[in-house]
């Protein structure tokens, strides 16, 4: 989920479609019911499209008058803009590790907005990539996928995620269990892993530590920015450092792994925030 202030007391949620009646859910339940708060589900309104790369800015500057320079709308912040005769609401972040924008805008108004940005990137090459491009992209860069990596059997310091919470900014809901986690030695993390000589996972392969078994795959793709095939589980304590030497039984077979600093893209953000 994305959440976007927009005004100060005004936010936008874009969250997956899959996840959809949960997270409506979620906010319904715990939204005051004095009628303070209005919470209006503008899903089939809307379509978004992902625009990444290192040309992305350049692509994006063909087709508005905003101004899109790192200066000007920076990384982590979201901005009203027109593309063409649309009005887009861009969101500077990127599930592909890349510098770029998510783009929202009325579903009405998609093709021609399509068509204005596909013609402008052809001079870049732009192509119109897919899940699986998402997929190897995002474990580059370390990105956790919501009911793979993540779901609500673990917290957010198993998981890598304790960078979000933000413990001294008031109470929130999870707070007291967030408090109490933190200052628990973890029993088990999620890490990044790499085959030593050749090796192939899909998902859920088991993770052998001298020949007993201590965790599964819960992602897994090849990475062609890093040239290495990229897999992450749940290790415990014990084996979740760097350089631990591992094993992943792929169809009956067992192949060196190595667990290995993350992300394995663009560590210092410096390609996100250019």
């Amino acid at each position: 989920m994305t959440v976007a202030r927009v005004a100060p007391d005004s936010f936008w949620l874009f969250v997956g479609e899959g996840t959809l009646p949960q997270d409506l859910a979620w906010v319904q339940q715990h939204a005051p019911q004095d009628g303070s708060v209005t919470i209006t589900d503008i899903s089939n309104s809307y379509t978004a499209l992902g625009l990444w790369g290192p040309n992305a800015r350049k692509v994006l500057e063909k087709v508005t008058s905003a101004d899109v320079s790192n200066e000007a709308f920076p990384y982590f912040t979201a901005q009203w803009i027109t593309i063409g005769l649309t009005p887009v609401l861009a969101l500077r972040i990127s599930y592909a590790g890349e510098l770029g924008w998510e783009l929202h805008f009325p579903v009405d108004m998609a093709l021609q907005t399509w068509d204005l940005l596909w013609e402008a990137g052809r001079e870049f090459d732009l192509v119109a990539a897919g899940m699986g491009a998402f997929d190897s992209l995002r474990l580059e860069k370390g990105y956790r996928l919501w009911g793979g990596d993540v779901y609500t059997e673990y917290n957010p310091y198993e998981s890598g995620l304790g960078w979000t919470v933000k413990l001294k900014k008031g109470d929130f809901i999870g707070r007291e269990a967030c408090l109490k986690l933190k200052d628990k030695p973890l029993k088990k993390k999620l890490c990044c892993l790499t085959f030593n000589n050749g090796g192939m996972a899909l998902g859920y392969e088991a993770i052998f530590a001298d020949g007993q078994c201590v965790g599964h795959v819960t992602s897994a793709n090849y990475g062609y920015a890093v040239e290495k095939f990229v897999m992450y589980g749940y290790l415990p304590s014990a084996q979740a450092q760097e350089g631990t030497q591992l094993e992943i039984e792929y169809f009956g077979e067992r192949y060196p792994a190595t667990v290995v600093a993350e992300p394995l893209y663009d560590p210092k953000m410096e390609k996100l925030k250019s």
